[in-house]
């Protein structure tokens, strides 16, 4: 190598002086040629005019002698090879050389015209004619000029063999003694260091040469250290490792790998591990190693039974990875029996009821698919009961969580009693249970067991020294009549109990598709309601309330009603079920108090009606702490006094039994407004709510009214004695009393017969907008006007 480097720097210098140098000097001895011969050849033309000077006045004379010497003088000039004299007749007069010479073609001849100055002016005598030899490149230089071409040459000669010494010193030197140090570390497997100190770049490369094999001694007698540690790692770590070779042949274990399989090393080592796995896990083992050998991921994972030397069978987490292309791989192995079993009991907590001890959600859900599995392998069919129980909410917020655990057991209890031992029952959350039967008749026996269940349930329950009842909505699907799937046959159960539900709870209703125009037509309500909220599509319609007395209007009802663009007015009744369900009745209360509370300013212009009250329902769920301040806040924005409104509320707002109901119609009570009970005499203690709650208002409840009209004489009578009662009762409670659902003028004079108070009804006018009920008050208006005139 030091030699093929110095040769190649040779051949760099003599390309460069072949390149660079030769031509420079072609060059120059080119022009210093041409500089020369220009030089030499004006000299001779000078010698030649001044010549021809001087021969004028001889040839004129015809001094021959004189002529002679003159031609002589020019052949002793440097570079004139010959002379020619003639006349003006041509005729040669002198010649130098006597004989001409055997070839001109070398010489340049250079001819000058003689002539005299006579009396007459100059006049041609003859001509001068010299020949000068044309002489080569080289042939041109002096001596002098040589001398100096030869110091040039020595010069460069000089430099080039400077620079190869220079080499041979600073660069092939070094060198040669780093490739020794190099062949004698690769051959004698010593770390050799290069014997060469300098300033220069060779320096600085012998000092890095030798740092880096004393880095290298270091890393070697440390990786040594780090090999010898590593193996007393293997076999010591509290980890069974094994190492596997490219057929999966154990190469090398670990001491507590031998210590927790119970085997000896030699027992071991060469054997395959797959004769230690349980036959049935051979095909999974397998495919770890192909996952492996396909470079899918870096570390390989798989669980399967690993016999121990005692015969038994330990769960083993193996984590699996290769350590070269060779096929060779490092792993570990843990036991994972007690994790596995853990696990196992985790699993069972994931998908049970800690209260019941029955499946959850998750658990139903599995174990319906595996039914419905089986039962597209077995051609059966399956139920699915979806109970939920009527009054748990109440006995919850009203005994406390623990009674409303304790009726949940004995209702796990009542339920399993009616249930064959293949049936599945299922806690899906709160007071909602599953039930899932298979037969092949499973219509029949469901409704019965779905019967049998409900009837258990009517009966009340010991609870804590109370008895308590419940009752259930229960629904019906099945598989595959109903549904096509576990989640859809779940679903059909759901909307089958919701369906009971609504139509008065307490029983079984089976899933018919009718119940899909309803869900349909609740989804509808709903989409309906939010655009009605986010349109403004909400109005409060008012029904006037008079004093059956006189038949004036003291009041306004303030009912809500949802104007659909498309679709019109839609059915009252169904959107405030469905608000109360979903949550959003809170949004629609507060956009219909707003806006009844503006239309009863708006009446107030009026004259003779400033002292009308407004009357507005409050569902249970809009009776917040921060109402009173909200409603004092749309008073003084519209400068109504709170003594005009009338807070109307049901008895189920008051059975709920709620501290924070009491605390609202508390404030409402002590702000000014007045409480009115409505639906007076349908719930179960309506007598008690007039003592316990600050009501101002008693509204009997339409049914009374209706039933003044009957034609049986048994009904009639007993109405008027309740409506009698009701009056009574309420007038020495000091309540007022409004008559619902008045339609004809005898219902009127009875009522008024009765005493009772005040009414409203279709009677005195129907629901209207604001506008319509504006133009009533102001036609009525004139009209009283018209008559005291």
């Amino acid at each position: 190598m030091m030699h093929s480097v110095e040769n190649r720097f040779i051949a760099i210098i003599c390309c460069a002086m072949l390149v660079f140098v030769a031509p420079l000097l072609a060059l120059f001895l080119t022009i210093s040629s041409e500089r020369v011969a220009r030089e030499r050849l004006h000299n001779v033309e000078l010698l030649t005019e001044a010549s021809g000077e001087a021969l004028a006045k001889p040839i004129w004379d015809f001094d021959e002698e004189a002529i002679a010497r003159i031609a002589r003088s020019l052949m002793n000039a440097t570079d004139i090879e010959a002379v020619v004299i003639r006349d003006p007749a041509g005729s040669i007069l002198a010649r130098l050389p006597a004989e001409p010479s055997a070839g001109t073609a070398a010489y340049h001849s250079l001819k000058t015209v003689i002539s005299h100055d006579g009396v007459d002016g100059p006049k041609s005598v003859g001509t001068l004619e010299v020949l000068v030899p044309a002489l080569g490149p080289l042939s041109r230089f002096s001596k002098d000029e040589w001398a100096i071409l030869g110091i040039l040459l020595f010069a460069v000669a000089t430099v080039f063999a400077a620079a190869l010494v220079g080499n041979r010193l600073t660069v092939i030197r070094p060198l040669m003694r780093l490739t020794a140090a190099i062949e004698a570390t690769g051959r004698l497997g010593s770390r050799h260091r290069v014997d060469w100190s300098s300033d220069d770049e060779m320096g600085a490369l012998a000092a890095n040469f030798n740092a880096m094999q004393d880095r290298l001694e270091r890393e070697e007698k440390e990786l040594k250290i780090a090999h010898r540690r590593a193996t007393e790692i293997y076999d010591l770590t509290p980890a069974m490792l094994f190492s596997l070779d490219a057929e999966n042949r154990l190469i090398a274990v670990s001491d507590y790998w031998l210590l927790a399989t119970g085997y000896a090393r030699d027992e071991v080592i060469g054997r395959g591990f797959a004769d230690f796995v349980d036959p049935s896990w051979h095909e999974a083992y397998r495919l770890r190693a192909k996952a492996i050998a396909s470079g899918s991921d870096t570390i390989s994972e798989v669980t399967l039974p690993f016999r121990k030397a005692n015969g038994e069978f330990m769960t083993a987490l193996i984590l699996e990875t290769e350590t070269g292309r060779d096929g060779l791989s490092l792993s570990v192995m843990t036991d994972v029996t007690a994790l596995k079993q853990a696990e196992s009991r985790n699993h069972a907590q994931a998908i049970t009821d800690h209260l019941t001890g029955l499946l959850n959600r998750q658990g139903f859900e599995s174990a319906l698919d595996e039914a419905i599995r089986s039962a597209d392998e077995c051609g059966m069919q399956l139920a699915c009961l979806f109970i939920d129980l009527d009054r748990f909410k109440w006995i919850n917020d009203n005994f406390g969580h623990a009674a409303g655990d304790a009726v949940l057991r004995q209702t796990v209890e009542l339920i399993r009693a009616k249930l064959g031992p293949a049936d599945v029952m299922a806690r899906l959350g709160g007071d909602e249970f599953a039930i899932l039967i298979a037969a092949t008749d499973v219509i029949a026996l469901a409704s019965e067991i779905g019967e049998r269940v409900g009837e258990a349930l009517r009966e009340p329950m010991p609870v804590e020294s109370n008895e308590l009842s419940v009752s259930a909505s229960i629904g019906l699907a099945v598989y595959p009549t109903h549904a096509a799937s576990a989640s859809d046959l779940l679903l059909k159960a759901d909307m089958a109990m919701y369906a009971r539900k609504r139509d008065g709870k307490n029983g079984l209703q089976i899933f018919d598709t009718g119940m899909l125009d309803t869900a349909r037509e609740r989804h509808e309500i709903e989409q309906c309601i939010e655009a009605g909220l986010k349109e403004d599509w909400f109005e409060a319609w008012l029904q006037p309330i008079v004093s059956l007395a006189d038949g004036r209007i003291i009041g306004f009802e303030a009912l809500v009603r949802l104007d659909h663009p498309e679709k019109g007015l839609m059915p009252p009744g169904k959107i405030i079920g469905i608000a109360e369900e979903t949550g959003t009745i809170s949004r629609i209360g507060d956009r219909v108090l707003e806006k009844a509370i503006r239309h009863l300013a708006a009446i107030s212009a009026l004259d003779g009606t400033q002292d009308t009250y407004l009357a507005v329902n409050f569902s249970p769920l809009q009776f917040e702490l921060t109402l009173a301040h909200r409603l004092a806040a749309l008073l003084l924005k519209h400068h109504i006094s709170p003594r005009r409104i009338v807070i109307e509320i049901t008895e189920a707002v008051l059975m709920l039994d709620n501290p924070e109901v009491h605390a609202v119609l508390k404030q409402l009570s002590e702000f000014g407004c007045r409480i009115a009970l409505d639906d007076f005499g349908t719930g179960y203690s309506s007598l008690s709510y007039l003592n316990r709650f600050p009501v101002d208002i008693v509204k009997i409840d339409q049914s009374f009214t209706r039933s003044l009209n009957s034609n049986a004489a048994d009904v009639r009578r007993k109405s008027r004695m309740l409506i009698k009662g009701i009056r009574t009762i309420s007038h020495q409670m000091g309540c007022t009393v409004v008559a619902e659902g008045i339609e004809t003028e005898d219902q009127w004079q009875l009522l008024r017969k009765l005493g009772v108070d005040n009414g409203q009804g279709y009677l005195f006018s129907r629901p209207m907008p604001v506008d319509g009920m504006l133009a009533m008050l102001e036609s009525e208006s004139e009209a009283k006007a018209s008559n005291q005139g």
